[in-house]
């Protein structure tokens, strides 16, 4: 290894960020990543810094034949993980590709999920108030089937594009070893990457909490109940349209910091995502269900997506609940 690699390995090793990394030394956290990226190198003091930090010699850091830590000072030796998954720079240009070509996908299954309710609410609107020339249980008829020919439209795209992506499931769930520039490759991807990112997670946030505007509007001004179907499914084209922004930018964001091994995939938390994996699962499935047969049942669309938003809410304080019951028990 180089010391570009040797450096990125010893970091991952100690559970540390490139920002804790330089807050660690003094530096900012651009040096680090050109360090790992092999753009730069720290100059002599920076090297001592960094091996009394890790626990190493200058030797193993400086000399590319030294392929294991040397001993520390104190005696110590680093703790080994279990063994990695290589990864070349082949396949690691091979899965950024693939993520830029089907996360449009996912984040138009996960839309079309958000809009299939709307010909159901503008076929039964319709027929309530006489718009239409068919009676009311015809129009929900042929609502419901739109709307199941929508779901399965949409399912399908994620699930196309989950089996195109399902040879790396691995970047999820092992710890890796990514061969010489995966590091340097990933984080230049994700910084090429980084406006767009902030861009379209500002717009998709905007657009979630503005989706509520035309729910205001039609009570503040007291139109006809025919506005009152056109501004929900305005709601629903909001909501598609935010969820939409924030999937495929999420999606391309984090498939460079699963080959980084950063942010939601370090390996603690690749170890914890296996841990849960089975709830998730399970949660997420109730989920479903819950909204498609409530939403069914009472036909109140322009507010069972609602159960999307206290779902979110309650998985989050559900993991942070588990993590907390996990490290208790291990302490």
């Amino acid at each position: 290894m180089i010391l570009a690699e040797k450096i990125l390995t010893l970091r991952k090793q100690n559970g540390w960020s490139q920002e804790e990394l330089a807050a660690r030394l003094g530096v900012s956290r651009q040096s680090v990543s050109k360090w790992e990226s092999a753009a730069s190198i720290p100059d002599l003091e920076r090297l001592l810094a960094l091996s009394a930090l890790f626990g190493v010699s200058t030797d193993y850091l400086l000399k590319d034949a030294l392929e294991s830590p040397q001993e520390a000072p104190g005696g110590d030796i680093l703790p080994e993980e279990g063994p990695a998954r290589p990864v070349s720079l082949e396949e690691a240009n091979r899965y950024l590709a693939l993520v830029r070509r089907y996360a449009p996908q996912m984040a138009c299954g996960a839309a079309g999920c958000i809009l299939s309710p709307i010909p159901l609410l503008l076929l039964s609107g319709a027929a309530e108030l006489g718009r239409l020339p068919i009676g009311q249980e015809t129009a929900a008829g042929a609502g419901v089937a739109a709307l199941l020919v929508c779901i399965a439209a949409a399912v399908a795209l994620i699930i196309f594009a989950g089996m195109k992506l399902e040879s790396y499931e691995f970047l999820e769930k092992l710890p890796i070893s990514p061969a010489y520039g995966v590091a340097g490759l990933a984080e230049k991807r994700r910084e090429s990457f980084a406006l767009c990112h902030r861009l379209c997670t500002a717009g998709g946030v905007c657009l979630c909490i503005l989706s509520a505007v035309p729910l205001f509007l039609f009570y503040s001004f007291g139109a006809d109940e025919w506005a009152l179907v056109c501004c929900t499914t305005v709601v629903l084209v909001f909501v598609a349209l935010g969820a939409g922004l924030l999937i495929w930018s999420s999606e391309v964001m984090e498939s460079c910091e699963k080959l980084l091994e950063e942010g939601d995939y370090t390996r603690e938390k690749k170890a914890e995502n296996r841990r849960n994996a089975p709830f998730i699962v399970a949660y997420w499935c109730i989920v479903t269900a819950l909204y498609l047969t409530v939403s069914l049942l009472s036909g109140a669309w322009d507010i069972s997506w609602t159960i999307w938003v206290a779902a979110g809410g309650l998985f989050i304080a559900l993991l942070n609940l588990s993590s907390l019951l996990y490290a208790r028990k291990t302490s």
